[in-house]
């Protein structure tokens, strides 16, 4: 009888809403991809390079998507730039999904050296790397390495309150590292698939 009255609520009670498929992540180079963080109208613009099967990537995810949300009204425009394969475009995009993302984002063509030094010759190529540059376009900061909500935050509102000399964000400081940190090698160095999966930067 019990059994009976919990399948008939179930039927009863409507199944939650299937979620709004996010849109495929359009091909970019580099310099395309400065074009679309200089387009006028942010205070602020926020690149992130990741990946699906970058552990640090995905972890890193939803903290980017509340900084960008709550800051948003103040200006700041969040990129997302993909550097997964070509072939994986549909766990791309259901990944972007299950994280709510309903605007455009990008996935990197070409070839990985060229997109490395076209963003930012400094740049070792490890991935997650986020870019920050302020309304006109111009870098005012980047890091490798996965950073925490209140992190990213505090930068994200340094870059809408100023204008900074560009300068790397250290990937770590004798303090916090310790020889068992597990880096990897960079986009620079990876050439197949099973090296570019190993350029994903763990931090410490």
């Amino acid at each position: 009888m019990i059994a009976t009255l919990v399948l008939a609520a179930s039927a009863i009670l409507p199944s939650a809403p299937a979620p709004i498929p996010a849109p495929a992540p359009a091909p970019v180079v580099a310099e395309a991809l400065l074009d679309e963080v200089r387009k006028p109208g942010a205070g602020a613009v926020l690149v992130n390079v990741w990946a699906t099967w970058c552990t640090p990537c995905r972890e890193e995810f939803p903290d980017l998507l509340h900084v960008a949300r709550e800051l948003a009204p103040r200006g700041l425009r969040l990129v997302l730039v993909s550097v997964d394969f070509p072939e994986d475009t549909a766990e791309t995009t259901s990944f972007l999904t299950s994280q709510g993302v309903d605007f455009a984002t990008f996935v990197r063509t070409g070839k990985d050296e060229a997109f490395v030094n076209g963003l930012e010759p400094k740049w070792s190529g490890a991935i997650p790397a986020t870019f920050l540059y302020d309304a006109g376009g111009k870098l005012v900061q980047f890091w490798e390495g996965k950073a925490s909500y209140p992190v990213i935050k505090k930068r994200a509102q340094k870059a809408l309150n100023a204008k900074e000399t560009p300068r790397i964000e250290p990937l770590c400081s004798r303090s916090r590292c310790s020889s068992a940190s597990p880096w990897h090698p960079p986009l620079r160095a990876a050439s197949s698939r099973s090296a570019r999966r190993s350029r994903c930067l763990a931090p410490p």
